[in-house]
């Protein structure tokens, strides 16, 4: 017997609500331990108010943008489009309340999650600093178990929005097969969010890093991290504001995004599922928190083992404990005596995005790991310098694009040609089952979320915890413990971005796929997106070039941002001489105003460009009477570009990071030497590839996808 739709979102909800307890459990384990000595917890306090002042300001901007857009999605659904016969409610002001409600909360769960990331972040740095001075495993377990705060309440907030809507929508008396098409707006929401976090974080920790470094490494020849850098402090918050307030947002709307785009398709297969064919992404997503919970608890490691292994153990358990969950799901939801193979089939198509999780940590590790052949290929030309660098940093990136395409490209065909032959059949004897089918691969992928998001947070609390250390002159064996978490630290940034992209490529097609099913459910016709038509040509050709203009914009703003940075840093060591002799300390407030203020006011034209072209194309082309079809052709090819410029940026720059790296080991004349300024160099080009566009586009690709969702009823 199947599970009554109360007995689900009950499932859903209660299991999202225990994870938010366990999260709020490490908060207060992590806030528990000591924070370290005096001169440690001076630096702390600093980056902490940088990055709260930072946040304040930018969600006071986000706020107003959010505000101005769901007002536009009210006048539009209201009064500017003629109602259709097909609205899942009659009324349309109805439909724009609902509509526009669901855009402001998932911009408000968005807000919340990637704060939360944050606001754990710079209170958890302190913390794993001074456990660093006993004990690299109460180092290890304090950093992550601080990263899974954030991302359980990510995943957690996620799919209580989405379900919480679900619920309250039924409350009020409307049909399960209508409400998908009611809260498209929450994955907008948190979407438009993440593009301005992420955007906005990405820009302000790449200014402060880039500056930091080729005034402090390049021309003044201190280390990083060094307290005579007036831009050490904006550094460091940068990595808070850009790696978790933003990656929070960005896996945040990853995960809304794809749960209402597979609520839609599952629209599709009610005969067969009713409404657990529906609720079926909430339900995975709600047992991956589960999975992630015990492999969080698990991570361990002897003071003389390798943390990264510690971390994988956690990532293999959790991976394990996810897929059987989502077997034990489909076998529960998706079993139906008119298909009896769709749920082994469904079951499969997880296995695949898990297997494409796996891949795609592997090749990103290839990749920009200094073990393998890539990156050292890229520090050798560095001994010819900056020029024969950047040439082979940028052939490296460009080549990382081959393997990931290859691996979405099985993910896709082989889950689709597997939901194809599960028999599912519609009334004229049409195979349907293939599009759940990728859409249950995105489900599978994105299973450990929650443990992923812990990872990746992991990485900017031990970079801070180890600018602690350096900052405040602990011990040398002390900082041998920071630094090796830091190099792991690193790792997982990586492997996380890695992640991002694949899962993106994966919900990308999804909700292409989920507009095409949209539109169909408005005019009952299926749109084909013909190339040879001039118009939808034209529309595709634009989406690519948005892709270009939009990352142009990103990585001018951080070249921007930083040049005020540098100027400042130079004009402090010039009218100040007692900074570099260590008797003076350097002005860091003035310093992290500079970049807040500088990115700020970056982020808004890059960002108000992605929200309005998608816009202005579909209504533009309406106007020759290809409107939708014209969106289909301008968000096809806009996301096949946006994917592959996000692994050109997102790889080479984290190759470039890593040839620095491997020569500071004492490769090629080591730190100082001529080949290692050439590193530096190519790492200060890579650092907006890989920090900031790249991590943009993800959302990009998203967010485009997300955007006529909402509209599609305005481009018909």
């Amino acid at each position: 017997m199947n599970p009554t739709q109360f007995q689900l979102l009950g499932l859903i909800l209660g299991l999202s609500v225990l994870a938010l307890g366990f999260a709020l459990w490490l908060s207060r384990w992590v806030l528990a331990r000591q924070r370290g000595k005096p001169e440690m917890q001076k630096i702390s306090d600093a980056i902490q108010q940088g990055a709260e002042a930072f946040l304040a300001r930018q969600y006071r901007t986000i706020t107003l943008l959010s505000i101005l857009v769901a007002a536009l999605i009210y006048v539009g659904y209201g009064y500017l489009r003629t109602p259709n016969p097909t609205d899942p409610v009659g009324d349309s002001k109805s439909l724009a309340l609902y509509i526009t409600a669901s855009f402001l909360l998932g911009a408000l769960s968005s807000g919340i999650a990637g704060y939360v990331g944050m606001w754990v972040s710079i209170r958890a740095n302190i913390r794993v600093a001074a456990a660093a001075l006993s004990s690299l495993n109460d180092a290890l377990q304090v950093a992550l178990r601080s990263g899974a705060v954030a991302g359980l309440f990510v995943v957690a907030m996620s799919l209580l929005g989405v379900a919480g809507l679900f619920w309250i929508l039924t409350a009020l008396g409307i049909g399960s097969s209508k409400i998908p098409f009611l809260i498209v707006g929450f994955g907008f929401g948190a979407s438009f969010v993440a593009l301005f976090a992420q955007l906005g974080g990405g820009i302000y920790t790449k200014a402060a890093d880039v500056g930091a470094d080729l005034v402090g490494k390049v021309e003044a020849g201190i280390p990083e991290d060094d307290p005579r850098n007036p831009a050490v402090i904006a550094d460091l918050v940068g990595d808070n504001v850009g790696d978790c307030a933003g990656r929070g947002a960005d896996l945040f709307e990853s995960t809304a995004a794809e749960n209402i785009g597979a609520m839609i398709l599952g629209v599709l297969l009610f005969p067969y599922f009713g409404v657990s064919g529906i609720l079926f992404p909430l339900v995975v997503g709600a047992i991956g928190l589960v999975a992630s919970i015990v492999g969080v608890l698990t991570v361990r490691t002897r003071e003389d083992g390798d943390p990264m292994h510690a971390l994988n153990r956690g990532f293999y358990l959790t991976a394990v404990l996810a897929l059987i969950g989502f077997g034990f799901a489909s076998r529960l939801l998706l079993d139906t005596p008119q298909a009896p193979n769709a749920w082994w089939h469904f079951f499969l198509c997880g296995c695949i995005g898990l297997a494409t999780a796996f891949s795609f940590l592997l090749i990103t590790q290839y990749y920009t790991a200094y073990q393998y052949k890539p990156v050292r290929e890229i520090a050798e030309a560095s001994q010819t310098g900056p020029a024969t660098n950047i040439i082979s940093g940028l052939a490296v990136g460009m080549q990382a694009t081959v393997l990931p395409v290859i691996t979405i490209a099985i993910a896709i065909v082989l889950s689709y040609f597997l939901g194809r032959s599960s028999g599912l059949v519609n009334a004229a004897g049409e195979q349907i089952g293939g599009l759940y089918g990728t859409a249950s691969a995105t489900m599978g992928m994105l299973g450990a979320c929650g443990y992923i998001l812990a990872m990746d947070v992991f990485g900017p609390i031990t970079d801070n915890a180890g600018g602690i250390i350096e900052m405040s002159q602990q011990p040398e064996s002390v900082r041998t413990i920071t630094d090796r978490l830091d190099a792991v630290g690193n790792t997982t940034k990586a492997l996380t971005k890695g992640y991002a992209i694949g899962s993106a490529a994966l919900a990308a097609f999804l909700l292409f796929s989920a507009y095409l099913d949209e539109v169909f459910n408005y005019t009952h016709q299926h749109i084909s997106v013909n190339l040879a038509r001039p118009e939808l040509f034209v529309a595709g050709l634009l989406g690519a070039m948005l892709v270009f203009w939009f990352t142009s914009l990103a990585i001018k703003a951080v070249g921007r941002a930083a040049y005020a940075v540098i100027n400042e840093v130079r004009r402090q060591f010039k009218e100040r001489p007692g900074i570099m002799k260590g008797t003076e300390q350097p002005d860091y407030a003035r310093s992290v105003d500079i970049v807040t203020i500088a990115a700020l006011r970056e982020m808004i034209v890059p960002g108000a460009l992605v929200v309005g072209f998608p816009i202005v194309v579909g209504v533009g082309f309406r106007m020759v009477g290809a409107g939708a079809e014209a969106v289909a052709a301008f968000l096809m090819v806009a996301t096949i570009a946006g994917i592959l410029m996000a692994l050109f940026l997102n790889t080479g720059g984290g190759a470039w990071d890593n040839a620095k790296k491997y020569i500071e080991t004492g490769v090629y004349g080591g730190k100082r030497s001529d080949a290692h300024k050439a590193a530096v160099v190519g790492d200060t080009v890579g650092d907006p590839f890989k920090d900031t566009a790249g991590p943009s586009l993800h959302v990009l690709i998203k967010l485009l996808s997300t955007i006529t969702l909402v509209l599609a009823p305005l481009f018909i």
